[in-house]
């Protein structure tokens, strides 16, 4: 089949995935806030941070994954994933990546393995992702 771009394809669903995650999980630390920075509190009472801390960190979280579900949505809108290269789409991918090593650290930080094995996952397709681009 001729003029079928897999690859096209796979950047596309890949751009898709981090938009929604990222689109999703800022807006929901915007909308409830109070709840999320409660939640954060606690699971972060046990690790080197000081409780001040939180609230900072979770607003510069809530701008990094912002600014990938933007960007990803943007790769999206613009058609830029269909194309091989570092554009908007792939910005965004990355912009995730970096996203992905913040909650990484947090996880590990307050000590929460399993929750940092589920990160991985999602790690391992922004790699794939960029390596597509």
């Amino acid at each position: 089949m001729t003029g079928f771009d897999t690859g096209a394809v796979a950047r596309f669903l890949v751009t898709a995935f981090f938009a929604v995650v990222f689109v999703q999980s800022s807006l929901d630390k915007i909308i409830d806030r109070e709840g999320n920075l409660a939640y954060l509190t606690g699971h972060f009472k046990a690790s080197p941070l000081p409780a001040g801390a939180v609230p900072l960190l979770f607003w510069a979280l809530t701008a990094i994954e912002a600014i990938a579900g933007v960007l990803c949505v943007l790769g999206l809108l613009s058609g830029d994933f269909a194309r091989k290269g570092f554009g908007v789409a792939a910005t965004g991918v990355a912009a995730a990546g970096f996203a992905l090593i913040c909650l990484l650290l947090g996880q590990r930080l307050a000590k929460d393995y399993a929750g940092a094995a589920v990160i991985a996952a999602y790690f391992a397709v922004a790699l794939i992702g960029l390596a597509l681009f």
